[in-house]
C-alpha cells in the first residue's frame, strides 16, 4: 500500500521537469551562507542579526504572516499590519504568499494522500526539499490559485507580488539595504572604505544569506521532520506527529499534529509544555490592540 501511495505521490509532479531557477537560487544561497566559515566575514553583530533574523523574517513572516494568518486565519488584524508580515515572509524568499498559501491549504486537504505536495511518505528528501524544485503544472494554474488562494489574490498587494518577479526584487532589495547600511556603518567606524566593505558583507553573509537557508530548513523541517518522527495527541487520519525539536525552533510550529487537528486555532500547543511562542506573539497584539478575533481552540485541552 505504501509503495502505492509513493508511487501516486510522485506521479502528479510529472513530467519531472527540474525548475532550474529555483534549484539555481537554492544552491546559490546556501553556497554564500557559507562564507560564514571565512573569518574576514564575521562580526558579532552580523551573528546578532542572524538571530534575530529568525525572529523578524522566520517567525513574523513566515510563521505567523504566511502560516497563521493568511492561510489558517487564526486572528485578525489590520491590513497595514498584514501586509507588513507578508512582506517579512517575502524577505525568506518562500514564494509568493499566495502560491505558499495555496499549497499549504491543499496540504491540509489532502495530508499524506497521493495529493499531498510534499508528503514524506514519498521520501524524507522529497518532503523536504524535492517538492520545491520538480515543476508541478498544476501549482501553476489558474483553477489552483483560484479554489486555494481565492481570498488573498482579491487583494491587490498579493495580486500585485504575483507579477514581475516582485518577490524578488523584494528579497534583494532587502540584502542590498543590510550591506549598504553595513557599508555606511563600517566605514564611519573604520575610517577606511576597506572596513565598511567587510562589515557590510559580514551583515549579508550572517543577516541575510545564513538567516535564509536556516530558516529554509525550519519550515522545510514542519512538512518533512513532523510527519515522520514525534507523538500524536489526535487521531487525524493522516501522519502527522509532534515533534518537540521542531517544535522549538519553529516557535511551536512543530505541534503538528496538534495543528492538523484543530487547524484553525492561533494555538498549536495544547499541552502545558507544549511551548507555542507564536500564539503568545498574536495574544500580545491582542492585548495592545492590533490583533481580534483571535481563534480558540475547539478540541480537548490535552493535560
Amino acid at each position: 500500500m505504501l509503495e502505492t501511495l509513493q508511487k501516486s505521490t510522485v506521479s502528479t509532479q510529472r513530467p519531472f521537469q527540474v525548475l532550474w531557477a529555483y534549484v539555481t537560487i537554492l544552491v546559490l544561497i546556501h553556497a554564500l551562507s557559507l562564507l560564514v566559515f571565512l573569518p574576514w566575514f564575521f562580526s558579532w553583530t552580523g551573528v546578532v542579526l542572524w538571530f534575530g533574523g529568525h525572529f523578524v523574517f522566520g517567525t513574523l513572516g513566515i510563521t505567523l504572516g504566511y502560516h497563521r494568518l493568511l492561510t489558517h486565519k487564526s486572528f485578525t488584524c489590520s491590513r497595514w499590519l498584514e501586509h507588513f508580515f507578508a512582506t517579512l515572509g517575502i524577505c525568506c524568499m518562500e514564494d509568493t504568499p499566495a502560491r505558499w498559501v495555496a499549497i499549504h491549504r491543499k496540504h491540509h486537504q489532502y495530508s499524506d494522500e497521493s495529493t499531498d505536495p510534499h508528503s514524506p511518505l514519498v521520501a524524507f528528501l522529497w518532503s523536504h526539499v524535492g517538492w520545491v524544485v520538480l515543476e508541478n503544472p498544476e501549482h501553476r494554474s489558474i483553477g489552483f490559485y483560484d479554489r486555494y488562494a481565492r481570498d488573498i489574490l482579491q487583494d491587490p498587494f498579493y495580486l500585485s507580488m504575483e507579477r514581475h518577479a516582485k518577490c524578488m526584487w523584494i528579497y534583494f532589495g532587502h540584502a542590498a539595504l543590510y550591506f549598504l547600511a553595513g557599508l555606511a556603518i563600517g566605514w564611519v567606524q573604520t575610517g577606511g572604505y576597506l572596513g565598511g566593505v567587510q562589515f557590510g558583507a559580514s551583515l549579508l553573509v550572517w543577516g541575510v544569506f545564513l538567516r535564509t537557508v536556516t530558516v529554509w530548513h525550519v519550515t522545510w523541517s514542519v512538512n518533512s521532520l513532523t510527519h515522520l518522527w514525534g507523538y500524536q495527541n489526535y487521531e487525524t487520519g493522516d501522519h502527522s506527529k509532534n515533534n518537540w525539536l521542531v517544535g522549538i525552533v519553529a516557535m511551536g510550529e512543530g505541534w503538528h499534529n496538534n495543528h492538523h487537528a484543530d487547524q484553525r486555532s492561533a494555538s498549536h500547543g495544547h499541552k502545558w509544555w507544549e511551548l507555542d511562542a507564536t500564539n503568545w506573539i498574536i495574544h500580545f497584539l491582542k492585548l495592545v490592540g492590533l490583533a481580534w478575533d483571535v481563534v480558540p481552540s475547539r478540541v480537548p485541552t490535552k493535560s
